[in-house]
């Protein structure tokens, strides 16, 4: 079996973004030569997000709205760990879309359903952030 490490940076300028990175992973497996296998890919931050959807903006819109009200950035003084800090709302975005996706590798293509896309959720941007792309098979 054959293993593939690779981590992408991301310094989002906004607070909160959505990107999709298909085209970085597929270009990762392309680079591994794996026909068979799976693909993790992992937030490596704790106030940013990797999930499945469709690419689509308006989705993404209404996505932003729906996470804002679920945990709303402000007032910043509503959360216990806004001491000293103003992202408590991005660790809940966080664990709302989810740390990770695992992906099938099925003839060196990623085994996707239809229209299903990767993203990377930002939900405290403006600094330096990791994604690892894991990919293990034959």
């Amino acid at each position: 079996m054959k293993s593939y490490r690779k981590e992408l940076t991301f310094n989002v300028r906004t607070r909160r973004a959505f990107i999709n990175i298909t085209p970085d992973v597929e270009a990762c497996l392309w680079e591994s030569s794996i026909k068979e296998g799976l693909v993790l890919v992992n937030a490596m931050h704790i106030t940013a997000s990797v999930f499945i959807n469709d690419d689509e903006s308006g989705l993404h819109h209404d996505y932003d709205l729906w996470l804002e009200k679920l945990a709303p950035h402000e007032p910043v003084s509503s959360y216990r760990h806004n001491v000293g800090e103003d992202n408590a709302d991005a660790h809940m975005k966080r664990q709302i879309m989810g740390r990770e996706v695992v992906v099938a590798i099925t003839d060196g293509k990623l085994d996707f359903g239809t229209w299903e896309q990767i993203f990377y959720g930002e939900f405290d941007g403006r600094r330096k952030k990791r994604v690892l792309i894991k990919i293990i098979g034959e």
